[in-house]
């Protein structure tokens, strides 16, 4: 942190705290020439110094660890198509899109605000094409389901394998006249395109469940002055979402083997074919296992991480990880446990909260609250349902094909590794790809085998390097107040958190943390502190989850867990969701409880006010 005086020499005009800037932060010892790793036009250049001026914060809720170049496609993507639906399908009034950039490996956000003198212009374009999602949003959503399957589809059927030895004979009696060099470059072009078709089809409805849902917040601000925050989530949030599915599948296997009393072929899950093994010898085998493969198509296209990292692991290519959730499962089941999410108990919850408002409200402001509730009830679970769509299964589905075409230049000795091609570029991977079929055309060998095997080496050193410094929560100096609302309600970047990160140790009260009341209950209990999805294992019963962020595919531990703490989210963040529906407390976006609190001690978490409380 730094602390600059916007009028120095006058002595008049008092400091003003400041987050440093990109250009002060240090480059880890081993980073140096960080910036080659990148395209050009995802980090700083500072051309017109407009960057250092600007206020950015890191989005480390979505992508918590350094980039390794072919990663930043997730982020590209992703940023670029939320921006899109802002600025030129939707014309939101308030706001364009999201400025974005990597420093030092990690993705900074900027957001576009619309010039107030464009604003009343956009309102009734806005009302026009908002309109007519939210009068035919079953219709449209039906839709989009197709257009999605139909691009995951697409993408399966792309293939990756290695040249072969000459053109079939059968090609050249049909007067083919290709090699077939052409379909490997055409896939991996289809590849990309493919990816990015499914990322525009992922905001067609997000923001606009994230408005509707504004909408009705911003109404019962209103109305009913002091209400929580919390509360009017409540009166929203979808019991039944896609998003539980793969979790919930898992519940039925584990409790159709608790039925079979085949609980002791489950001893080892580590072992994948033994475990299966095992099961088929039982005399219920055959059933549980047709009801494991069914499961398998699509819900096992979830990951333990986000779906932006390549190294995410899925249960589809790793099944110890679903086997591992159910042998939990069957043992919890067996002690007695409730598996299943409280759905009976949320949804008398949720009915209890819009009784209890409506009453206090008549004639026009009784209808004007349920028609906002109604649009927003209906609009809203697309936020959480999507994630399974884009973020697990689009992005598993790309991250195997990504996998394959790595085996083909790995089998070619441009390098050791499949997962070796992230060290590429997008553009990098297509000039290797031209580089590959040159050498097997002309008969000579390719340039690649004797390049990127050390570049690639070089490349790991830098990213290495990188990965061992936490970012910077944000840069340069920010606004006096935060006002966009999907910042404050995503990402829990709000004014008083802002100026909680620049305070420090300043004023921290000993032995207690605060952050966002995203979860209501207080619960105390011993802590576990999880830096990556590779931890969860360690969870035990009644802990409470100590994480930078969580991920909705950690929905199997949430029903050991007593609460959760992460650094980063808002009201809307997956943590503060998935506890919400698993009716656990949870404190979001505490800037530094992983880092302050170790695992171990016994902590207090009140997730009505945002309070952690260390106590020993």
């Amino acid at each position: 942190m730094t602390v600059t005086d916007p009028t120095p020499g006058m002595g008049t005009a008092p400091a003003m705290k400041s987050f440093p800037k990109p250009s002060e932060l240090p480059v880890p010892e081993g980073a140096e020439g960080w910036e080659k790793l990148y395209p050009y036009n995802l980090v700083f250049q500072n051309l017109s110094g407009a960057e250092d001026e600007k206020f950015w914060f890191c989005d480390s809720q979505h992508w918590p660890t350094v980039f390794k170049p072919f990663e930043t496609i997730g982020g590209e993507f992703a940023v670029k198509c939320l921006g899109q639906y802002n600025t030129r399908h939707l014309l939101i009034p308030p706001a364009n899109g999201i400025e974005f950039k990597i420093h030092l490996g990690y993705l900074y956000m900027s957001p576009v605000p619309v010039p107030e003198e464009q604003i009343p212009a956009r309102v009734p374009e806005f009302e026009r094409r908002a309109g007519h999602y939210f009068q035919n949003w079953n219709e449209l959503l039906d839709a989009w389901r197709v257009k999605v399957r139909g691009t995951i589809d697409e993408m399966e059927a792309l293939r990756f394998e290695p040249l072969p030895a000459m053109v079939p004979f059968d090609d050249i009696v049909a007067g083919v006249a290709k090699d077939g060099s052409e379909v490997l470059m055409e896939s991996y072009d289809r590849l990309i395109q493919l990816c990015y078709q499914n990322w525009q089809y992922h905001f067609e409805f997000l923001n606009l469940g994230y408005l509707a849902y504004l909408d009705f917040f911003g109404f019962c601000k209103e109305a009913f002055p002091g209400i929580p925050d919390q509360a009017i989530a409540k009166m929203v949030q979808g019991v039944d979402m896609e998003l539980f599915r793969p979790d919930d599948e898992l519940k039925k296997l584990a409790t159709l083997a608790v039925e079979k009393g085949m609980q002791a072929a489950f001893a080892d899950t580590d072992d994948v074919a033994g475990t299966l093994a095992r099961v088929g010898e039982h005399d219920g085998g055959p059933a549980w296992l047709a009801a494991y493969e069914a499961a398998q198509d699509p819900w096992f296209n979830f990951t333990v991480g986000n779906g932006f990292y390549g190294h995410d692991k899925y249960w589809l290519e790793h099944q110890e990880i679903p086997l591992g959730y159910i042998k939990d499962y069957i043992r919890r089941l067996d002690e007695g446990q409730e598996i299943m999410r409280p759905v009976a108990e949320l949804t008398a919850e949720k009915d209890r909260i819009v009784a209890e408002y409506r009453e206090l409200l008549d004639g026009e402001a009784l209808a004007t609250f349920d028609a906002k509730l109604g649009l927003a009830a209906t609009a809203y679970p697309y936020v959480e349902n999507h994630n399974f769509y884009i973020e697990h299964w689009t992005m598993g589905v790309f991250w195997r094909k990504v996998r394959e075409l790595g085996r083909v230049f790995a089998a070619a000795g441009f390098w050791a590794d499949e997962s070796d091609l992230l060290y590429l570029t997008r553009g990098e991977v297509r000039d290797a790809i031209f580089d590959l079929v040159t050498g097997w055309a002309v008969g000579a060998e390719a340039t690649g085998p004797h390049y990127w095997p050390a570049e690639i080496e070089r490349r790991r050193g830098i990213f290495e390097a990188l990965a061992t410094q936490r970012p910077q929560p944000a840069l340069n100096t920010p606004p006096a107040e935060i006002t966009e609302p999907f910042t404050m309600m995503l990402y829990g970047i709000t004014t008083e958190q802002v100026q909680q990160w620049l305070a420090g140790d300043e004023s921290a009260e000993e032995g207690v943390i605060t952050g966002m009341a995203a979860s209501p209950g207080v619960v105390e209990g011993i802590a576990r502190v999880v830096h990556s999805a590779d931890q969860l294992g360690e969870v035990q019963q009644d802990e409470i989850l100590v994480a930078t962020i969580t991920a909705p595919s950690w929905g199997p531990i949430f029903g050991r867990i007593k609460a959760t703490v992460t650094d980063i989210g808002g009201m809307m963040s997956h943590a503060a969701i998935v506890c919400r529906e698993y009716g656990l407390p949870a404190v979001t976006g505490t800037g530094s409880a992983s880092t302050t609190i170790r695992t171990g001690q016994r902590i207090r978490v009140d997730g009505g006010t945002g309070r952690v409380e260390i106590l020993d």
